[in-house]
């Protein structure tokens, strides 16, 4: 992995168990409730902050203007993230079929062949922090110098790897993936032809309609916000140990509610992963009830930055912060 590194052997914790204990049966089976009244609502408000973002976009073209609302739009557009996210679990509807059209749009909107990402995100999931078998860590590791930190957050490693996604999968080219079933491939390749049909009516539309509109609606905002993504995701598991206990593998970051809505709820991520069906609108409760037995609860993106730039910058890293940034609870293993 070169200069990127793991931070040492998979520790096997016997903690699983107990992680099901935690939150009480009745209790989660309300909150394992899905519902497409909640998806719709959240949907609708992403896209409509989509449309008004690009709508500004297009009003301010040609003055000074058009650099804030190009930002806004960034990050707009790659906050969808969340709403493929929540789609390749089937927790952002109740009804699959919405939650496949929510995935593939969403997806397509940042790059991505959610038909892969789902099976990819499946293998994460199973193997959360297992250097030997979690395909983010196989992928991409810790950022050990400046250098690696600054190369993963420019979004180039993401882009060379979407570039394979997009124009390879669909024709049958696996590469050297293997952390995905031989049975999966026949749907990544269906997802991804579809994707290429969608980018290419995309581009043909906007020839024939001779309009760059796209291009300063969806294209250049996806480019500029990249980074902001990249630093966002970059916050879900470094630093925290490579074992398979959930409540110190995964870190949760409070952040602010605008995050959490426009991420749907991801931020509570230590959750998602010890609960992984609960839909998007039930994290906060589920977070009400894990989080004195979370290890790493982060107050903000920043704090963790900081976190992760000491930890190869010379000075040492709190694996447990002072309260100003890390919440450590008191029954920390």
């Amino acid at each position: 992995m070169g200069a990127y590194q793991v931070t040492g052997p998979y520790v096997v914790t016997g903690q699983r168990a107990r992680q099901m204990r935690v939150v009480p049966a009745d209790v989660l089976k309300r909150l394992y409730g899905k519902s497409d009244a909640k998806g719709f609502v959240q949907t609708g408000a992403h896209l409509a902050l989509l449309i008004g973002g690009g709508w500004l976009v297009l009003a301010t073209l040609g003055t000074w203007w058009v650099v804030p609302a190009l930002l806004l739009q960034a990050v707009f557009v790659n906050t969808l993230f969340g709403a493929m996210h929540e789609s390749t679990h089937y927790n952002s509807f109740k009804t699959r079929r919405f939650a496949d059209i929510l995935a593939f749009f969403s997806g397509a909107a940042i790059l991505n062949n959610a038909g892969f990402y789902r099976h990819y995100h499946m293998a994460h999931h199973r193997y959360t922090q297992d250097p030997l078998r979690d395909p983010e860590l196989i992928t991409s590791g810790t950022p050990r110098t400046w250098g690696n930190y600054l190369f993963r957050v420019s979004s180039l490693p993401f882009l060379m790897i979407r570039a394979r996604d997009i124009f390879l999968f669909p024709f049958g080219f696996k590469g050297d993936v293997n952390y995905i079933h031989q049975s999966a491939w026949p749907e990544v390749r269906r997802w991804g032809r579809l994707l290429l049909a969608f980018y290419a009516a995309l581009i043909v539309g906007s020839i024939l309609l001779q309009t760059t509109a796209v291009l300063w609606v969806w294209f250049i905002p996806l480019l500029i916000g990249l980074p902001l993504l990249r630093l966002y995701l970059l916050c879900e598991h470094t630093l925290c140990p490579n074992s398979d206990d959930g409540f110190a593998n995964t870190r949760t970051t409070l952040s602010n509610p605008l995050v959490r809505f426009l991420m749907w709820n991801l931020p509570y991520h230590a959750e998602h992963h010890l609960l992984p069906n609960i839909p998007f609108h039930h994290l906060p409760e589920a977070h009400r009830h894990l989080r004195p037995h979370l290890k790493y609860v982060a107050k903000s993106y920043a704090k963790v930055h900081g976190e992760i730039i000491r930890s190869f910058a010379g000075e040492p890293a709190k694996a447990c912060s002072s309260a100003a940034t890390f919440h450590c609870s008191a029954s920390a293993r």
